[in-house]
């Protein structure tokens, strides 16, 4: 198990409801996504997966660099491939403005 922290910035927009996308099984995650106080995300991943921070890195930076919402986002990850991960995160952004 890993445990993996990122902080994001800047974030312009408020972010009022939570959600909750997938379960947590062989190759799948669960992300769940809520409100941050403050101009900033932060990113808190749990993998079952050691060794991989760098690519989750590319991954935050590339959806930060399209999402601007200020969240906190908590990762239970059990071997999702970076593509899943992209899809899981832009599920919990729909989510969130049902």
């Amino acid at each position: 198990m890993e445990d993996i922290e990122f902080e994001y910035p800047n974030a312009q927009r408020r972010i009022t409801n939570r959600a909750h996308i997938g379960v947590v099984g062989s190759g799948d995650m669960e992300v769940l996504f809520e409100p941050s106080e403050g101009a900033w995300a932060h990113v808190s991943i749990t993998t079952s997966v050691n060794g991989f921070q760098d690519a989750w890195k590319v991954v935050f930076d590339r959806f930060f660099s399209r999402f601007d919402g200020s969240v906190l986002i908590q990762v239970n990850d059990a071997g999702a491939t970076p593509g899943s991960v992209l899809l899981r995160l832009e599920q919990a952004v729909e989510a969130l403005g049902q």
